[in-house]
């Protein structure tokens, strides 16, 4: 698995739910989650290293806006971890079905 922040992991979450998203609305959805600001030099270049690691696909939208989707491999990170996170509560008490 590929060694990401929290705040990287939330960024995959986003994408994955968003149609068409573009870095302020994924912005504006971690602000939105975390009531935290996320600025532009937080926001880009978690976004680029993402891009790099080959988890999410940038393309350009028009001259200012790109748009980022996950990658097949992006997907695939989500499988996993949901998969850890359930292995990991079923060995709790706590049930969340």
């Amino acid at each position: 698995m590929h060694e990401l922040t929290g705040f990287q992991r939330d960024m995959i979450y986003c994408i994955a739910a968003l149609d068409k998203p573009y870095g302020l609305e994924i912005g504006r959805e971690l602000e939105e989650y975390s009531s935290t600001e996320v600025n532009h030099g937080r926001l880009y270049p978690n976004l680029n290293q993402l891009v790099e690691e080959g988890l999410v696909k940038k393309d350009q939208k028009d001259d200012r806006t790109n748009l980022y989707t996950l990658t097949p491999l992006g997907r695939e990170l989500i499988v996993e971890r949901r998969q850890w996170e359930d292995d990991k509560l079923q060995a709790t008490e706590i049930n969340f079905d």
